[in-house]
């Protein structure tokens, strides 16, 4: 997936690499990393929730975006939730994550991720990413659990903080999806079920099944900025009916169903998305295919026009894949590199990013239990992220 770029000299040539850069994309400047796009029946399915007046967490738009959703994931049940935090928390809680556990997290990923892990009460475990994939490394992880941890008949403790372990959440990095099957492996051998924090990748696949249809539970996200949103929003995902319902519940301020009465069974969270939001969502998920093929062929443009730079890695999808490329991005030579190439291409009104601060480097995450970082701590360091909105392709060919 991403070749190793040579050893840098002291002149990377951060103003070349901003002006191919730039030659590659239109000429509006400032360009976002990443915009939503609205070319389908978004407004009139909005208005048929104005017209109707069914605006909050219920409605005919909610229970169709799930059944859309489902559908796209391969499973039988999704819960749409308020985001995509509140849907890993949840997920998290179902399966079995108590105050006071750890669970097994990539150093590399959006602060959400570990976030969830804390709303739990529990402790994120940070261990190291595969240069394949961006994501968690199975090979690392079984190693690391290997050197630290001990099966019990509740599953494996860290022997050396003495916590149980309680989950493994693998995160598809910027729809990149991780390597699931020896993580799969992993698990089952370990005893520890697979949350799937899939907030970039819907829509990818791993051997032709879709990201976010693996794990015994899934969470999703529909911000602003993924390839289908909802304005905010999240969604749960499992083929378990019993969690499913649970889901149902639990977000739902644990309300028991009544015609009238309000009664209820158990703290709980108003974490469901409403009406509003998954009509838009629904309108979004119509277009899922064809935005897709766009931003398939912005990556294939990307690389086109990138790949004969010195110094340059192109991030491109790992084997037995189909990415959606949620973001497109390259490994420059380091850090210094990466930096040069943010200041310069923000002067140029490219508003390119680097990959997230590992979350071992975050003051509220530091004292956590890790494994080592070797390849979380590089990607951090070299990745750049270019702009990545769907309408940024090149136009289809004439058939």
């Amino acid at each position: 997936m991403i070749r190793a770029a040579s050893a840098a000299g002291p002149l990377f040539d951060a103003a070349g690499f901003v002006g191919r850069l730039s030659s590659l994309l239109p000429a509006r400047r400032p360009l976002p990393l990443h915009e939503p796009s609205f070319a389908g029946r978004e407004w009139e399915y909005l208005k048929d929730c104005l017209d109707s007046g069914w605006v909050s967490s219920a409605g005919r738009h909610v229970e169709e975006f799930e059944a859309m959703l489902a559908q796209r994931l391969g499973v039988r049940h999704a819960v749409a939730v308020v985001n995509g935090t509140a849907a890993l928390h949840v997920a998290l809680l179902l399966a079995g994550v108590r105050p006071g556990d750890e669970v097994l997290v990539p150093a590399l990923t959006f602060v959400a991720t570990a976030n969830a892990v804390s709303h739990c009460g529990a402790i994120p475990h940070f261990v190291d990413s595969a240069a394949a994939t961006l994501g968690l490394d199975p090979g690392k992880l079984d190693a690391h659990l290997g050197a630290v941890a001990e099966l019990r008949a509740d599953g494996p403790y860290n022997r050396l903080s003495g916590r149980r372990i309680a989950a493994i959440v693998p995160m598809h990095v910027f729809g990149h999806p991780v390597a699931m099957d020896p993580l799969a492996d992993v698990a089952r051998r370990w005893r520890l079920p697979i949350v799937e924090d899939a907030a970039e990748a819907l829509g990818s696949l791993y051997h032709g099944r879709p990201a976010g249809g693996f794990g015994r539970l899934a969470s999703l996200s529909f911000n602003g900025n993924k390839i289908v949103t909802t304005g905010g929003g999240g969604a749960i995902a499992t083929d378990d009916g019993d969690l499913a319902a649970a889901a149902r519940h639990l977000t739902t301020t644990g309300k028991l169903p009544h015609a009238w009465a309000f009664d209820h069974d158990r703290v709980a969270f108003n974490y469901r998305m409403p009406n509003l939001n998954a009509a838009l969502g629904r309108a979004q998920l119509e277009r899922l295919d064809e935005l897709i093929d766009a931003k398939r062929r912005l990556a294939e443009h990307y690389r086109q026009g990138l790949s004969d730079l010195d110094d340059l890695a192109v991030v491109s999808e790992p084997a037995n894949t189909r990415s959606i490329y949620w973001l497109n991005a390259v490994l420059v030579p380091d850090a210094s590199a990466r930096d040069d190439v943010l200041a310069q291409a923000h002067a140029a009104g490219l508003l390119v990013r680097p990959a997230w601060t590992p979350m071992h480097r975050l003051p509220m995450y530091r004292d956590c239990p890790r494994s080592s970082l070797a390849t979380a701590e590089m990607l951090a360091a070299r990745i750049v992220c270019l702009p990545s909105s769907a309408a940024l392709a090149p136009a289809k060919p004439a058939s």
